[in-house]
């Protein structure tokens, strides 16, 4: 991270290449509750024996959930700043191979380009298992208030 005194308040421009990680293991408690929350209870994620038959060796966590963990990333991040902002949405998720109770996923945060006229970053998010696995990647777009 850049050296700034908080509140960041220069040019979002000056935040590009800054990054911060966060991680967690994803529990059946997750897969249940997200379940419950979302109404993705779709076989996949909640039948043992459905996720074995179609080769996924057992249950997998819901591709949505996986994008919801990269807001530990986000408020990691904006906490670091200081300054006011919003997450302006997610583009081009993609839910590379299945995850599965028990691994460990590593959320990578990156800013990888800004418009200062607009208080927009871009993020390159990839979230990565025990094994170094890429499980799921894509951009997050935050807007600074101030």
């Amino acid at each position: 991270m850049p050296e700034f005194t908080k509140p960041h308040k220069g040019p979002v421009s000056t935040l590009i290449g800054t990054e911060t990680s966060y991680t967690r293991t994803v529990s059946e408690y997750d897969i249940y509750a997200f379940a419950g929350i979302s109404g993705d209870n779709h076989p996949n994620h909640v039948d043992e024996e459905y996720g074995k038959r179609m080769g996924f060796g057992g249950r997998i966590a819901q591709g949505a959930m996986l994008v919801g963990y990269t807001a530990g990333a986000v408020s990691k991040y904006l906490d670091t700043l200081g300054r006011p902002a919003v997450s302006y949405g997610y583009d081009r998720a993609r839910f590379i191979k299945p995850v599965r109770i028990g691994d460990t996923l590593t959320v990578h945060y990156r800013i990888a380009r800004a418009d200062d006229d607009k208080k927009r970053l871009w993020a390159d998010v990839t979230l990565t298992n025990q094994r170094g696995e890429t499980v799921c990647a894509c951009t997050h777009i935050c807007h600074f208030q101030e």
